[in-house]
Parts: C-alpha cells; structure tokens; sequence
C-alpha cells in the first residue's frame, strides 16, 4: 500500500473549520465561538480504552464548564452507534454522556485535523485531541497511540496553564498547577529588576517567577 500523507493543523493559527452531523444534531466550530472548546477523537465505539475515556471527559464535564469550555467527540462511527454507545455507557456505569459526539463517516473532519494516520489505520482516528480558544485558534494539540487512553485530568491542567498564561501574560513550569509560581517575562532594565524585589518576585538562576495571581 503506497503511503499516504497525512495533514496536521497549526498551533495558533485558525482551527480548520467543520459543519458536521452529531448526536446533538448539526455542530459547527463557529457554535463554539466565545468559548474554549476541547474536539479530541477515538478509534471506535463500544471499545474498552474508548469507553474508559468518554467516562472520564463526562465525569470531568463540569470542570471544564467551570472553565468555560465545551466537549466535542468524534470517531468515524455512525450517529446511530454513537447513540448506542452513549445509552449503554450509562445503563452499564450510570455515567451520562453530555456532551456531542460527531458522526464522521466521511472522515471529513478527521482528515482536517490529522486524525487518521495510516501507519495506525486507514479507517479509524487515532487518539487526538485539541484545544482551541474563543476565537477558534488551536492553541494544544495531543495524539496517542489507539493502545493507550488519555489522562483527562492533564487537559484540564493544560487548559488552566493556557487561560492563565493568556490572563497575566506569563507562562508556566513543568506539571504546573493553579496557585503555583509561574514565569514571567524578563525585566527590560537593571532598575526594574530592582523593583521587582519588592514585589514578591523571585530570581532563580537565569528566570524570574512569581505565585500566580
């Protein structure tokens, strides 16, 4: 078999658009204008690895509400799958799906965002997900191998890393959590690092940093 190419998006340029059927009828990226959306895919429904994941983004939903941020599925099944799947996530773990899931048979969207990779399969999204900001910028974008599932709560750390790297204009460590200190720009002159020192600034080797605001 001849090998393919495959096209990515661009962290911070515009998400690739998409009108797409879902379990929650038609869904475009423009709907999801003004908020932070979170569009990740998986192989296939009614499969172990997937179905762990779902249940862990829906049982995380509210965090990312809290967030201001939207959930967005997608894999290559069809509507009537994916509406299967959902009810039979819930009757058999009592977790409720509550957020959309795209229908995309024709791989449209998948193709956009390079989701299917040949080297994994010609058919199924490997496990990609993106987070793209209220202007509709893709700001972070993950892909695992269909083997092994997602650690939701690290996509709730990065979304906070982002909005507060947007907010104060720093960025943020390794592992960095919420009220930790972040790093914030260099100061453009000797007597404004000066200053700093009274501003509960710390100098540590060659950055400085501060408790997040």
């Amino acid at each position: 078999m001849s090998e393919q190419n495959v096209t990515f998006p661009q962290l911070n340029k515009p998400a690739p658009a998409f009108n797409a059927k879902t379990t929650f009828g038609m869904k475009s990226l423009e709907d999801y204008k003004g908020k932070w959306l979170v569009l990740f895919s998986h192989p296939a429904d009614f499969t172990p690895v997937c179905t762990t994941e779902f249940m862990g983004f829906a049982t995380r939903a509210d965090q990312f509400a809290a967030l201001n941020c939207e959930l967005l599925g997608l894999s290559i099944d069809s509507v009537h799958s994916h509406i299967a799947w959902a009810r039979s996530i819930e009757e058999n773990f009592g977790v409720k799906i509550t957020f959309p899931i795209i229908a995309d048979l024709s791989m449209e969207v998948a193709k956009a965002y390079g989701m299917i990779q040949p080297g994994a399969s010609d058919t199924a999204a490997v496990r990609a997900t993106f987070i793209i900001d209220p202007d509709g910028i893709l700001r972070a974008m993950v892909y695992y191998p269909m083997s092994n599932g997602r650690s939701i709560d690290e996509f709730v750390r990065v979304l906070k890393a982002l909005q507060t790297s947007d907010e104060h204009k720093v960025a943020t460590p390794e592992n960095w959590q919420p009220g930790e200190d972040v790093i914030v720009p260099p100061p453009a002159t000797m007597a404004d690092a000066e200053v700093r020192k009274d501003q509960g600034y710390q100098y540590t080797d060659w950055y400085f940093s501060k408790k997040s605001l």
